[in-house]
């Protein structure tokens, strides 16, 4: 599906660069516009007197394939993403029951290793504690 929507997207920016182009070179109605400053009167010259007729009609058939293109584009990116969407939340939705199952595991395992040790579940980075705190020794007084 990635392959196809790539590939359309490549037509419909070929497909712009063509109108873009045919836009420019259609023949001006009254001899002014950009038709003009981009070579316009050589239309005549290259296609012949009639070119303003195929040219319009090329333009034409473009701009529909433009948006034919475009909203069938529009409507393959959404039925995608949805898709996209589903499927990570299912994918989400099997991870939190699995995650839900470990748990309750782990709470049925939990009252026996509580009794053998009380402590094991209560994690800290703290220090272990000493056996009993010792005063600390009167410092030795210095030699005269």
């Amino acid at each position: 599906m990635d392959f196809i929507i790539g590939l359309f997207r490549f037509i419909l920016f070929v497909d712009c660069a063509l109108l873009i182009l045919l836009v420019l070179i259609q023949l001006p109605k009254k001899e002014a516009g950009l038709g003009v400053a981009f070579g316009g009167a050589a239309t005549d010259a290259l296609f012949g007197a009639g070119a303003g007729n195929a040219i319009t009609k090329i333009t034409k058939w473009c701009a529909v394939f433009f948006f034919c293109l475009s909203l069938g584009l529009a409507v393959a990116d959404s039925h995608y993403a949805r898709v996209n969407r589903e499927a990570v939340s299912k994918e989400m939705a099997a991870a939190m029951t699995e995650g839900t199952e470990k748990a309750t595991a782990v709470e049925a395992a939990a009252p026996e290793t509580a009794k053998a040790a009380p402590t094991a579940a209560a994690e800290t980075n703290a220090p272990a504690p000493a056996e009993a705190a010792q005063p600390a020794e009167a410092p030795a007084k210095p030699a005269e």
